[in-house]
């Protein structure tokens, strides 16, 4: 009877790994949404459609396929623009968008912290990868629009809600709303900020494909992204002439021709934008964030030990 439930467990264990196998197999190619910031903060690649590959033949598809094949693609230099190795907190980034800065990187799966460049990934997620641009404190907060899409007709309005990615007391990773963060339309201040629930309400005149981001004098943003498309045109825009932003918790109207107060309107200010020529190359010069490498440093077991998480941090911010 033994020998019987021996073979049996023995039996499943080769079955599952055959279907394991069979699965891994199966799922050679995938499309995600990449978005990059280069050195400087700046958007270089956003929410750009890449069909990822094995490339490192480890017979999983991987964040670190993604970024490769994202810079393979879009990057003036090919895939040598971007760099990975191992390393004792698994595949870590080494360079992006051709910055070496010594391992001060962040990267988020979905808005989460994975744990490595390794974790897989899926037909629709979303990759979001920057460089640190504070490479003393690292206080660059990863943070993201809840909409990362929006169709809409022009003057329709846009309600956003900016959140960051950030840590309890005990290191365990949470959400946060952003306030006071200044919202961005192709590169543009819109002059209008986020409440203290990291909301904020706009409009686009323009009609075309816009990129929504946002800023803040508090704290160094990593840039978030939103893609606007308004009157159902895709065609990237590269000069609006008047971007018009509304947000409904003040009471000033301004227009082109003069300005007038009245205690029931909403605020509205009128812009001039000038955008890159696509998404994949519109930049916005924005702050970074993300602490993936403390996550992982949870995951070890190893949140109390606050020189471990500096160390780690420092050696390589990314995880």
């Amino acid at each position: 009877m033994k020998k019987f439930i021996m073979s049996l467990a023995v039996s499943g264990v080769i079955m599952g790994s055959s279907c394991l196998s069979v699965n891994a197999q199966e799922n050679t190619s995938a499309e995600v949404y990449v978005t990059i910031r280069d050195s400087e903060g700046k958007l270089v690649l956003v929410q750009e459609k890449i069909a990822v590959s094995d490339t490192d033949g480890d017979n999983v598809l991987s964040i670190n396929d993604a970024l490769y094949v994202a810079h393979e693609k879009h990057h003036p230099n090919g895939a040598s623009g971007y760099e990975s190795q191992e390393t004792a907190y698994g595949k870590s980034l080494t360079k992006l968008w051709g910055n070496d800065n010594g391992g001060s990187y962040g990267y988020y799966l979905n808005n989460a912290s994975p744990l490595s460049l390794s974790d897989s990934i899926k037909d629709g997620d979303y990759i979001d990868a920057y460089s640190y641009t504070d490479l003393t404190a690292w206080s660059d907060t990863y943070c993201y629009f809840e909409e990362r899409n929006s169709e809409k007709d022009e003057n329709e309005k846009i309600t956003l809600k900016l959140m960051a990615a950030t840590y309890d007391d005990n290191w365990n990773p949470i959400t946060a709303p952003i306030s006071d963060a200044v919202i961005t339309v192709d590169g543009e201040k819109s002059g209008i900020t986020t409440n203290s629930e990291g909301e904020a309400e706009i409009t686009i005149k323009e009609s075309g494909k816009h990129i929504i981001s946002a800023v803040s004098d508090n704290q160094i943003l990593v840039a978030p992204s939103c893609i606007a498309i308004i009157g159902g045109d895709e065609t990237p825009v590269t000069t609006v002439q008047a971007t018009t932003a509304i947000i409904t918790t003040t009471a000033v109207t301004t227009t082109e021709a003069d300005a007038t107060t009245d205690a029931n309107t909403t605020s509205v200010t009128t812009v001039s934008t000038t955008a890159a020529a696509s998404s994949s190359t519109s930049s916005e010069k924005l702050p970074n964030t993300g602490d993936s490498r403390i996550s992982f440093a949870v995951a070890l077991g190893i949140t109390g030990c606050v020189f471990a998480f500096v160390a780690r941090k420092k050696k390589n911010n990314e995880n």
